[in-house]
C-alpha cells in the first residue's frame, strides 16, 4: 500500500499529539470497511485508503493525483457532483449522508452510503474527505424483499409490518441487534425502537416518502432493549396489491453504530487533546476564529489568556512524564471547572494552555478587568497544591492576557500576542501575569528583523575587525584588543551591545567567533612581516558558548596552523560567566591551549563569579580591571578599593594587570600608584580600524 500519508499536524506538538496523530493516520488506513478518500477543490485526489482500493477497483498509486469526477462519478451525475463538491468548499462543511451509486474501474456501478467533511487547517488548502459504506450486500437485499418480502436471509435486521404499522414478523437479526425478541416485537409498534431524538417533523416526512414515493431511507437514532442509543440505516419499502394499495411495510435496520463510532474518534482525534480531552490547537484556532468574528459583530470585546505551567521541565525531569501527564490532567480539570460555559479551554501544545472568553462588554477598559478578574482567579486556583502519587505538587503558571474585538484583530495575531505577554511574565519572575503591550510587539519585531539581517551578514561579508591599542606604563603600544564591528547597509554601523546578545542567544555567537578568530590571526601574520608591529599581541574576546564546543582547542590550533600565526602573539580573553560550571573542562582546554603558546587574560574581573580556589587553577596570563570600576575609581571608594584589590591579587599569583576604559589622566595615574603597568582606554586611543590603527602606531 502506497497511499499518501495524511497532512501532518503543526510541529513543535508534544508527544501525546504525535501519538494522537500516528493514530489518528492508522485509524484512516485500517478502516476495512471505510472507503475513505481525500480531495482538494478542484476534485484532485489527495488521500485514497485501503477500502478505496478495494471498494472501486483503483490502486492508490492509480488514484492520486487524478480526479473524482473521471474516477469514480457516473456521467449522468457529474454535473449534480460538481454543484455539491463546489457547494461543500464555499460553506466548509459537508452535504447530509446519502445513498450514491459510484463507478468502479471496471465500469459498473457500486452502490455506497456517502458521507462528507471538510476539514480546514490554517496555511493549507481544505481537504474534502469522503467516508464511503459499501452498500452492495444491502442493495442485493433490498432487491431480494422486493421480489419476495419474507426472505429473511439479510445481514440486517428485517421487520415486516401491516398496513398501520404493526409488527407482524421480525428476523434473528433484527432480534441480535435490538436485543427485542420475536415475540416480544410482534404486535407492537416500531415506535418500540424510538429514543425521541427525531422531532414528530421526521416521521412525518417519512409516511409522506411511503404513500406517494413508496420507499423511505435514513439515518436513524434508534434504541436498544436495554436503553443504549444506537445508530441505524433504515429502509422501508412499501408493499402493494394488485390494485396498488398499500398491504404491508418491509423494513430493513442496518445497525451502523461501528461507522457512526469511527467517525467520531476521527473527529476527537483530529480536534481534541487525547491526554487532556480538551480542544487542541487546530480546534481553538477555529474557534477563535468564529469568536473574532462573532466579537466584531456583535461589537463586544473579547480576550485570549495563555498560561504555561513554571518550572514544569524541573517535574517532569524529577518524577517522570506519567506524573507530568497527570498533573497536565488536573491542570485541564481545574481551568474547565471554573470558566464560563460560553468560554474555552484548549491544550495548546506542552504546557501551554489557552483560554478565550468571550462576551466582556463593548467597553474595552472594563473588559481588561473582567479578563484581569479571571485570569487572578486561575492564578490562584492553578497554584493551590494539586494532589499527586506520593507527593502534593504546588506549582505556579505565567500567563498573559490579550484583548480582541477590533476590526484588525485575527488568530494568529492575537495568539503571537498572547504568547508575547506570557513570555514577559516570565521574563518578570513567573507567577504572574502581564498585558499584551504594543510596545512589546514593536520590540520583538525589530529584534526578529535584526536577527534576520545578522544571519546573512557573515555570508554578505558584512563584517570587520577594529583594534584598540593596549600600552604600557612608557605609553609604548604592545598589544590591542580585537572588536567586532558590523557595517549594516541599510543600519550604518551597528553597535556591539545590539548584536552581540543577539548572536549568543541565536548560536549565531559560534560562526561569528570563528571568523574573528581568523581574522586576527591573519592580521596577526601580516604584522609580522612589519617591525614596528611585529611585536604586538592581539586579545580575541572568547564567549561561553564558543568555548563550551568540544572541539573549540582543536579549532583554535587549526586557525593558527592554517593562518601561520604566532600562537604567543595570540590571547584569549575568557569572562567570569565561563566559570559557572565545568571548571575541570575549562582548565583542561585551556591547558591544551597554553601548552602551544597562547595566552589567556580574564576579562571584567570583578564583576561575576569568580572564587579564589578557581583562580589558581587557571592557567592565566592577565587580569582585566572592568572600565565599571576604573570609570568611578576617583569618586567612589569601594571602586578605588576593588581596583587595588585587584591589582594586589595579580601580584601575588603573578599575573598581568591591565585595566580598560581609561580615559583621562588622573585615572592613568591613580592607576599606576597602585601598581598598574598595563591600561587601555580613549586616553590613548578609541578602537580603530586596521589602517586607522596602523597610521596610529605609526604617528607615535
Amino acid at each position: 500500500m502506497s497511499s499518501t500519508p495524511l497532512p501532518s499536524l503543526p510541529k513543535g506538538v508534544s508527544d501525546a499529539r504525535e501519538v494522537a496523530e500516528l493514530r489518528f493516520q492508522k485509524l484512516f488506513e485500517d478502516a476495512d470497511a471505510m472507503s475513505i478518500q481525500g480531495y482538494l477543490a478542484d476534485g484532485t485526489v489527495v488521500y485514497w485508503n485501503r477500502a478505496s482500493e478495494h471498494i472501486y477497483g483503483y490502486s492508490a498509486a492509480e488514484a492520486m493525483g487524478g480526479n473524482l469526477l473521471d474516477l469514480i462519478i457516473p456521467h449522468d451525475v457529474r454535473t449534480q457532483v460538481e454543484g455539491a463538491v463546489r457547494w461543500m468548499f464555499e460553506n466548509g462543511q459537508g452535504i447530509p449522508p446519502s445513498r450514491m451509486n459510484l463507478r468502479h474501474k471496471q465500469g459498473h456501478l457500486v452502490p455506497v452510503y456517502s458521507s462528507h467533511t471538510v476539514v480546514s487547517i490554517d496555511g493549507r488548502a481544505p481537504v474534502m474527505f469522503c467516508m464511503d459504506t459499501d452498500m452492495s450486500a444491502l442493495a442485493k437485499a433490498e432487491h431480494e424483499l422486493r421480489i419476495a418480502a419474507t426472505a429473511f436471509d439479510s445481514q440486517q435486521g428485517m421487520l415486516i409490518t401491516d398496513r398501520l404499522g404493526v409488527i407482524l414478523r421480525v428476523n434473528s437479526s433484527f432480534t441480535l441487534t435490538t436485543g427485542y425478541t420475536e415475540a416480544e416485537a410482534v404486535g407492537q409498534s416500531p415506535r418500540l425502537l424510538s429514543s425521541d431524538r427525531h422531532p414528530a417533523e421526521f416521521w412525518a416526512a417519512m409516511w409522506q416518502s411511503l404513500h406517494t414515493v413508496g420507499s423511505w431511507q435514513a439515518e436513524v437514532w434508534n434504541k436498544r432493549k436495554n436503553g443504549e442509543i444506537y445508530a441505524d440505516w433504515v429502509i422501508i419499502n412499501a408493499v402493494r396489491d394488485a390494485q396498488g394499495e398499500v398491504t404491508h411495510f418491509v423494513g430493513t435496520l442496518t445497525d451502523i453504530s461501528q461507522r457512526k463510532e469511527a467517525e467520531g474518534k476521527i473527529v476527537r482525534l483530529a480536534f481534541f487533546d487525547p491526554l487532556t480531552n480538551l480542544p487542541n490547537r487546530r480546534l481553538m484556532q477555529d474557534r477563535l476564529h468564529q469568536a473574532i468574528s462573532a466579537s466584531q459583530r456583535n461589537e463586544s470585546c473579547g480576550a485570549l489568556l495563555c498560561l504555561d505551567l513554571d518550572n514544569f521541565k524541573l517535574l517532569n525531569d524529577s518524577v517522570g512524564h506519567d506524573v507530568g501527564d497527570l498533573l497536565l490532567q488536573k491542570i485541564a480539570q481545574r481551568l474547565t471547572e471554573n470558566i464560563r460555559d460560553c468560554d474555552t479551554a484548549a491544550r495548546f501544545g506542552g504546557d501551554t494552555f489557552l483560554v478565550m472568553l468571550e462576551d466582556l462588554g463593548a467597553d474595552p477598559v472594563l473588559a481588561a478587568a473582567k479578563a484581569e478578574l479571571i485570569a487572578q482567579k486561575l492564578l490562584d486556583l492553578l497554584r493551590q497544591p494539586h494532589p499527586l502519587p506520593d507527593q502534593t505538587y504546588q506549582g505556579s503558571v505565567s500567563m498573559g492576557i490579550t484583548l480582541f474585538g477590533a476590526p484588525e484583530d485575527g488568530a494568529d495575531t492575537l495568539i503571537q500576542r498572547v504568547e508575547l505577554a506570557m513570555y514577559q511574565a516570565k521574563a518578570a519572575g513567573r507567577n504572574t501575569l502581564r498585558f499584551f503591550d504594543p510596545q512589546m510587539q514593536a520590540e520583538v519585531s525589530a529584534r526578529a528583523a535584526l536577527e534576520l539581517s545578522l544571519r546573512g551578514a557573515l555570508g554578505q561579508n558584512q563584517f570587520l575587525l577594529y583594534y584598540q591599542a593596549q600600552v604600557d606604563q612608557d605609553g609604548h603600544v604592545i598589544g590591542v584588543e580585537a572588536l567586532l564591528r558590523w557595517q549594516d547597509p541599510r543600519r550604518g554601523l551597528v553597535p556591539p551591545a545590539e548584536f552581540i546578545p543577539l548572536a549568543e542567544e541565536t548560536g549565531l555567537i559560534l560562526p561569528l567567533g570563528l571568523w574573528v578568530l581568523e581574522t586576527a590571526c591573519q592580521q596577526l601574520v601580516l604584522w609580522a612581516e612589519r617591525a614596528e608591529l611585529a611585536h604586538l599581541t592581539v586579545a580575541v574576546n572568547v564567549s561561553a558558548l564558543q568555548f563550551q564546543q568540544s572541539d573549540f582547542a582543536e579549532q583554535v590550533l587549526a586557525v593558527l596552523a592554517r593562518t601561520g600565526a604566532r600562537a604567543d602573539r595570540l590571547k584569549l580573553e575568557l569572562t567570569e560567566s565561563l566559570l559557572v560550571s565545568n571548571v575541570e573542562d575549562v582548565v583542561a582546554k585551556m591547558k591544551v591551549l597554553k601548552a602551544s603558546g597562547v595566552g589567556f587574560s580574564l576579562d571584567d574581573f570583578g564583576t561575576g563569579y569568580s572564587s579564589l580556589s578557581c583562580l589558581k587553577r587557571l592557567p592565566l596570563d592577565q587580569l582585566k580591571i572592568d572600565q565599571g570600576f576604573v570609570r568611578n575609581l576617583l569618586v567612589d571608594a569601594d571602586d578605588a578599593a576593588i581596583a587595588k584589590m585587584i591589582i594586589a591579587l595579580a601580584d601575588s599569583l603573578g599575573l598581568e594587570v591591565i585595566a580598560e576604559g581609561v580615559e583621562t589622566a588622573a585615572q592613568l595615574e591613580y592607576l599606576a600608584g597602585l601598581g598598574c603597568r598595563r591600561f587601555q582606554g580613549y586616553l590613548f586611543s578609541q578602537a580603530l580600524p586596521v589602517q586607522s590603527f596602523e597610521a596610529f602606531v605609526s604617528s607615535l
